[in-house]
């Protein structure tokens, strides 16, 4: 009874309103001091890169230096073969390798060890394995059984949590081989992010762009709808073919058909020569229809041919020209109104709608700011021909605390305009547009008091000084041309401390 009173109050605790991981971790520091374990562990098993790492451990002095592979050691043994193992002493089995943990002779000479798999069976009935779930077990030999059975029912338990953190970190794996620096090319601008919103979004990215599904980037103007296209065509399969732009916008409805399928020479006046549209210049590449909800009716409908037959007749012509185009659409309108309001076809919709793509606003993604400021200024540092560094401490508080109403487009400008007014090393307060300027961050408000406005600056001062000198507080009195006497009585009058800045 007392194993199924650990088990009840496991299930009363388990939620998902933590994180898996914290979850999990509870749950083992509990058991382990309820069991009297000496350690208990729980590794997750990455299917994409076949290997198996311990995440969540209890009882361990140390953190994990090995990641096992199938079939490697006891743990790998009870992945491939999906059976739970029970070993009387760690030090009398050969295949216990005691690579992660590194027990000491002691523990191998006294502990048992039992590895149990966490599994649970798919919807179509096959086992599906995510982890093994250790203990190491102390002077209890003779209820080895009894401990194994208890184990057994508590990986069922935690089965479905175990999962979803499996996903977790193939997802994690994913991300790291797929872009280790966070950054993905796409002809001139970078795909820049940090944002764990970002991340899922790239996600996504790089698992429908090698296909031929259309896309919808989906997104409120400025959010980079047109950069994340880019990188969708560099991902894809037809990367070596030609990406083709079409703003829908941009041009009058009559126009729209002729860009998009061309004409045949003579088709209407100033028709002087044949032009080839968009659809026959994307062959064999991608087709981005930026702004897709600005189409008239009539051009939904010629589009959605298009799409669906793969072929396309140029204006005044009758030939049907074959063409093989993977499409990329992008609005930043509500297209499911605009279909209740009779003006977006709903059969173009589901067409176009095959994998949609939500981009979060930059002040829903505020992670990926500073990334996004640094690269601009870099990129237009390198353009104008200036030597600027960085941004300041405080033009970065600055940049962090706005709304960015025209999202990542907003703060491209918002960069080329500080660079191209900062006559320095350092992006400052002052080099940011008005829109940015607070009373609050630049100390220019008529009714913030003398002493505190001077305060706020020499505050500012004393940490540029601190940051260009790793902290060196004799080398911020040179600097700064004072004595090392006021230096060090400022810089504990606004509590700022040096070690921060150090190497």
């Amino acid at each position: 009874m007392r194993y199924l009173d650990i088990l009840r109050n496991i299930i009363l605790e388990l939620s998902f309103s933590k994180s898996l991981k914290d979850n999990l971790t509870d749950i083992l520091h509990q058991v382990t001091q309820i069991m009297h374990y000496k350690h208990m562990s729980l590794a997750i098993f990455d299917p994409v890169s076949q290997k198996i790492e311990f995440c969540i451990y209890s009882g361990y002095p140390k953190t994990p230096k090995k990641t096992y592979s199938l079939g490697e050691g006891i743990i790998g043994q009870v992945i491939k073969g999906k059976k739970t193992i029970v070993v009387p002493i760690m030090g009398k089995e050969p295949n216990f390798l005691n690579l992660a943990f590194n027990r000491n002779v002691e523990d191998l000479d006294k502990l048992s060890f039992i590895a149990v798999p966490v599994l649970l069976k798919n919807s179509e009935g096959l086992t599906e394995i995510f982890g093994v779930l250790t203990a190491d077990i102390e002077d209890d030999f003779e209820k080895l059984d009894e401990h194994k059975s208890f184990l057994e029912l508590l990986a069922v338990i935690i089965a479905r949590h175990t999962s979803y953190l499996q996903d977790e970190i193939a997802k994690k794996h994913f991300l790291d081989n797929f872009s280790s620096s966070q950054q993905v090319s796409s002809g001139r601008d970078k795909v820049i992010f940090s944002s764990k919103a970002m991340s899922q979004i790239m996600t996504q990215i790089a698992q429908v762009a090698p296909s031929k599904a259309t896309v919808l980037l989906r997104g409120e103007s400025g959010t980079g709808k047109e950069v994340i296209a880019e990188a969708i065509h560099e991902m894809s399969k037809v990367k070596d073919g030609p990406l083709v732009k079409l703003n829908c916008a941009a041009l009058p409805s009559d126009l729209i058909e002729t860009e998009l399928f061309g004409h045949e020479k003579g088709a209407f006046t100033g028709a002087i020569t044949t032009k080839k549209g968009k659809f026959e210049l994307a062959h064999k590449g991608t087709l981005f229809l930026d702004e897709i909800a600005e189409l008239s009716l009539e051009a939904q409908a010629k589009l959605l041919r298009a799409i669906q037959e793969g072929e396309i007749q140029r204006v005044g012509g009758e030939k049907t020209i074959k063409v093989d185009v993977r499409i990329v659409c992008a609005t930043h309108q509500p297209l499911e109104t605009l279909i209740q309001a009779k003006k977006f076809r709903e059969d173009l919709y589901f067409r176009i709608n095959v994998f949609p793509v939500y981009i979060p606003a930059l002040r829903e993604r505020r992670e990926d700011i500073l990334p996004l400021a640094e690269h601009f200024l870099s990129l237009y540092a390198a353009e104008y021909g200036k030597k600027i560094k960085r941004i300041s401490t405080p033009a970065i508080d600055l940049l962090l605390q706005y709304h960015w109403p025209g999202n990542v487009r907003e703060l491209k400008n918002c960069m080329e305009r500080a660079v191209l007014i900062c006559d320095e090393e350092v992006i400052r307060t002052y080099h940011l547009p008005p829109t940015l300027q607070t009373a609050e961050s630049s100390a220019t408000d008529n009714q913030l008091p003398f002493a505190e406005a001077v305060a706020k600056f020499e505050q500012e001062l004393l940490i540029e000084a601190l940051k260009k000198a790793k902290g060196n507080m004799l080398q911020v009195a040179r600097d700064l041309k004072a004595s090392y006497r006021v230096i060090n009585y400022k810089i504990k009058k606004y509590h700022i401390n040096p070690k921060k800045f150090a190497r």
